[in-house]
C-alpha cells in the first residue's frame, strides 16, 4: 500500500518564516492528490517536505507506512517531475531516462525493455536520440515523465509540471498525465497554482492559503460546498460574485438586501441564517448560475433582476458579460443565443438555491453542509 499520510507537519525556517503549519491529509493507495493555492502558500514546500528535500520542523510524514522524516531522499522510493524538467543537456532522452536505472546498477538487460516500455507509454519511442536542447517544451515534460516511470516508485510527486507549457499545451498535458494515472494505478501527489488542473485532474483536492489547509475534498464537493470565501473565490473561473448586504426577516421570509437591489432567500437557507437576521452577510453566486432571463429558464428558483450591461467578452461557446446595479458589479456566463449589447439594460436571472452566503468576520460559509 502506497499510501501518503502527512500528519501535523510544520516548516519553520531560521529567520521566524513559518510557510507551513500543521498540515494533515492523506494520500490514499492509488489516489490523485493536488495541493493548490496562491503563490507562497506553502504547497511546493510540504511537497518537498514528503520528498525529502526540505527538514520538517514539527510532525510526521508516513510513505506506505512507514516514518520517512528521517530517510534520505533516495531511499524514499519516490520519484519526482520538476517545473523545469531537470534534464541533463548533455545526455540523449534514452541516457536521461536510463540514468536512474544505472545508479541502481540494474543489468543493462534490463534496462533497455522499461525505457522501451516508457517511451511507448508516453509516445516517444523515435525521441530517444535527441537531446534535450533538440526537444519543444512538451517533449521534454514527457521525458521528465519517462524518467520517473522507469524507476517505478510508489509515489509520483509533481512541482507544476505544466507551468512552462502555452496553453493548448497545458491542456493536453493534463489528459495525458490523468490517462497515465489510470495506466500505472500509483499514487501520485501533485502542486499546481492552477485551480483549472486541480478541478479537471485530481481525485481529492488540498487548498492551501498561508501555510494552512482550508478544505479537502473532491473537486465537485469544494466547488458545491465551499467552506469560507476564500475558496469559494479562488476555485471557479471567472469567480464567484460577491454581494455584500444583510438578512432581513419580513413577513416571516428571510431576504437578503444589498445596496441595490434584494431577493429572497430560499426557505432552506432559513435554519443555518436565523442566527444572522439582521446581520451583515456576503451572498455569492457563480456566473454560471446566472442566466439571461429572455432566453433561459435553467434557474431552479429563478429571480429576476434588470442590470447594465457594461462589457461583453464573447468567447464561443459562451458570453461573460460585466453588469452593473447601482454599486455591484455582476459577472455572468451566458449562452451565447443573442449578444448582450453595451449600455444597454439586460434582465438576468439569479438562482437563488445555488446561493452561498458568507460570515463577513469569520468568512466561513454559514450555508455549508458538513
Amino acid at each position: 500500500m502506497a499510501k501518503v499520510v502527512v500528519n501535523k507537519v510544520d516548516k519553520v525556517y531560521d529567520n521566524g518564516f513559518k510557510a507551513v503549519s500543521s498540515v494533515s491529509f492523506v494520500a490514499e493507495d492509488k489516489e490523485f492528490v493536488i495541493l493548490v493555492g496562491p503563490s507562497g502558500c506553502g504547497k511546493s514546500t510540504t511537497l518537498r517536505m514528503i520528498a525529502g528535500l526540505e527538514e520538517i520542523t514539527e510532525g510526521e510524514i508516513f510513505i506506505a507506512d512507514k516514518l520517512v522524516n528521517n530517510i534520505p531522499p533516495k531511499d524514499r522510493d519516490i520519484a519526482m517531475v520538476f517545473q523545469n524538467y531537470a534534464l541533463y543537456p548533455h545526455m540523449t532522452v534514452y541516457e536521461n531516462m536510463s540514468f536512474a536505472l544505472k545508479l541502481r546498477k540494474t543489468p543493462k538487460a534490463e534496462i533497455d525493455p522499461i525505457v522501451q516500455d516508457a517511451a511507448k507509454l508516453l509516445e516517444i519511442e523515435d525521441l530517444l536520440d535527441r537531446k534535450p536542447k533538440q526537444l519543444s517544451g512538451g517533449q521534454r515534460q514527457r521525458v521528465a515523465l519517462g524518467r520517473a516511470i522507469v524507476r517505478k516508485p510508489k509515489v509520483f510527486l509533481f512541482d507544476e509540471p505544466l507551468s512552462n507549457l502555452d496553453a493548448k499545451l497545458r491542456v493536453q498535458m493534463r489528459a495525458e498525465i490523468t490517462r497515465l494515472h489510470r495506466k500505472l494505478a500509483t499514487t501520485m501527489i501533485y502542486v499546481t497554482h492552477d485551480q483549472v488542473e486541480a478541478m479537471t485532474m485530481a481525485d481529492k483536492i488540498v487548498i492551501m492559503k498561508d501555510g494552512l489547509i482550508h478544505q479537502i475534498d473532491t473537486p465537485l464537493n469544494v466547488y458545491n460546498n465551499p467552506v469560507n470565501l476564500f475558496v469559494a473565490g479562488f476555485i471557479g473561473s471567472p469567480a464567484i460574485n460577491q454581494f455584500r448586504g444583510r438578512i432581513e426577516d419580513e413577513n416571516n421570509a428571510l431576504t437578503f438586501i444589498a445596496d441595490s437591489f434584494k431577493v429572497p432567500v430560499p426557505s432552506q437557507f432559513r435554519d443555518p441564517l436565523k442566527s444572522h437576521i439582521g446581520k451583515n452577510v456576503i451572498m455569492g453566486l457563480r456566473p454560471e448560475d446566472i442566466y439571461d432571463a429572455e432566453y433561459d429558464s435553467m434557474a431552479e428558483t429563478p429571480v429576476n433582476l434588470t442590470v447594465l450591461c457594461d462589457v461583453v467578452e464573447p468567447m464561443g461557446n459562451e458570453y461573460v458579460v460585466y453588469l452593473s446595479t447601482g454599486e455591484s458589479t455582476i459577472i455572468a456566463r451566458l449562452d451565447p443565443k443573442k449578444l448582450p449589447q453595451v449600455e444597454q439594460d439586460l434582465k438576468i436571472s439569479f438562482d437563488m438555491k445555488k446561493m452561498h452566503f458568507f460570515d463577513p468576520e469569520t468568512q466561513d460559509c454559514l450555508t455549508h453542509k458538513k
